[in-house]
């Protein structure tokens, strides 16, 4: 897909920055040649031409050993993918190619964006003369939207190693990140495989057995009354009668980006694990024929991708939330809630990502996924808190922490009880496990005509 596709871009090299030349571990060994004489010539006046002769041949040592490396010897190109995805590593090279007539030992670093691991930097390469030779890191990005990768730092001997040059050259290498869709691709091939996976065989339930769609080839797991007996005697062997779900249904992705969905659980805000899972689904769906939105709001409406089928919708859902971050504000319910049922009329499944720990706000939640009950069918995702859940469990925990833990958790139970009661379905689920639990949930409600 053209939306996060990992076409290879390559910064041109540019002219040095600046550089410094560093004295090397030999240079200072020999510098102190004439400091010692020095200390003798306070016993031994005489001395003082020796030492004034050392000092000048090392310096003119120096000097010529510098002349020979004038310039930059060296020149890099970088290549990596146009799109990353949020918590993957992604391999960057760097092709090094020496303008030198000896063999050069180069270390190399790369300036890396903020809020990015690397591993392999620095690095150490051997250039031939006149050659060239790859090397490669790699980048994982913690944190969506547009970065730069910037200049590159190298460093090599002089020729007798008197010296270690260091050069800053200017580099910019544009990418952006965008949510982990690695996982889609991964899906994709599991899928194409037929392996068994548990998240394809959650997301390949079939429909209530109204629509008929084709005749296949019996396969292990097929219900026993699916079995087309007339068939299975004509082609002598068993052949199952596939029914597809409803298509052309609307879902609609609602995702809160207020302060409690910036709480970090793997490596990730809890809005990054919902719009993680917000694609998977999205892919899914579109796939089976349905027309996918998005909705985002904190304290204001932060996007809007209005419902639309095949790739189009992963595409915009993308492109809109690869630089969506949660805020410090708290999220206001009734109003933005309330704005979007209204500006979506037909039925939809609205699945609403959200965490809470403000008896009115969550009242206001009970109350407003009530409303939506009216028209459409609202699907709520709680994020529980592992951190609370580990004052619980964990041993060593004082009592009156552990208590105070156990009294949040049991308020959280009486939240989700009462959307419960009230019709609403709720996913209440630990973040690392939202991906399958929300795929089983939207294929049940498929499969149930629920929507």
């Amino acid at each position: 897909m053209a939306a996060w596709g990992s076409t290879a871009i390559a910064s041109k090299p540019g002219p040095v920055v600046k550089g410094a030349w560093v004295p090397s571990p030999l240079l200072v060994g020999l510098a102190t040649v004439p400091l010692l004489l020095a200390c003798v010539t306070l016993i031994d006046p005489s001395m003082l031409w020796v030492m004034l002769i050392a000092d000048g041949a090392i310096a003119a040592l120096a000097w010529s050993d510098a002349r020979t490396v004038r310039g930059c010897p060296v020149r890099i190109e970088r290549t990596c993918a146009e799109v990353f995805s949020l918590g993957r590593r992604h391999p960057v090279r760097l092709q090094l190619h020496s303008h030198s007539a000896t063999p050069l030992r180069v270390w190399v670093n790369d300036d890396v964006f903020e809020h990015a691991e690397s591993d392999g930097l620095p690095g150490c390469v051997d250039l031939p003369p006149r050659g060239s030779t790859t090397f490669e890191y790699g980048v994982v990005p913690q944190v969506r939207g547009e970065h730069i990768l910037g200049d590159h730092h190298i460093r090599y001997r002089s020729p007798l190693g008197l010296w270690r040059r260091q050069l800053e050259l200017s580099a910019r290498t544009p990418v952006r990140v965008y949510p982990d869709v690695q996982f889609i691709r991964t899906y994709e091939r599991l899928s194409g495989q037929d392996r068994g996976s548990s998240i394809v065989k959650t997301t390949r339930q079939h429909g209530g057995q109204t629509e008929f769609e084709q005749l296949r080839d019996y396969t292990t797991g097929d219900a026993f009354r699916s079995i087309d007996w007339k068939a299975t005697a004509r082609r002598r062997k068993l052949v199952s009668r596939k029914y597809q779900v409803e298509r052309d249904q609307t879902l609609l992705l609602v995702l809160d980006t207020g302060r409690l969905l910036t709480a970090q659980v793997g490596g990730l805000s809890l809005f990054d694990h919902g719009l993680n899972a917000s694609l998977m689904l999205s892919h899914v769906a579109t796939r089976g024929g349905d027309r996918v939105g998005l909705f985002a709001f904190d304290g204001e409406i932060r996007r809007f991708v209005p419902p639309v089928t095949g790739s189009r919708a992963m595409q915009q859902i993308v492109l809109s939330t690869f630089d969506l971050h949660p805020r410090l504000v708290a999220s206001d319910f009734e109003p933005h809630l309330a704005w979007l049922g209204q500006r979506n009329r037909k039925r939809s499944l609205m699945i609403l990502f959200t965490a809470v720990d403000d008896p009115l706000a969550a009242q206001e939640l009970v109350r407003m996924t009530r409303q939506l009950l009216l028209r459409h069918l609202p699907l709520v995702v709680m994020f529980r808190d592992v951190d609370v859940e580990a004052l619980v469990t964990e041993p060593g925990i004082d009592g009156y922490t552990r208590g105070a833990a156990a009294e949040m958790m049991s308020w959280r139970d009486q939240i989700i009880a009462q959307l419960r009661g009230a019709g609403v379905r709720v996913i209440d689920v630990r973040p690392g496990e939202l991906t399958p639990r929300l795929l089983g949930a939207y294929a049940e409600i498929k499969a149930r005509h629920l929507l």
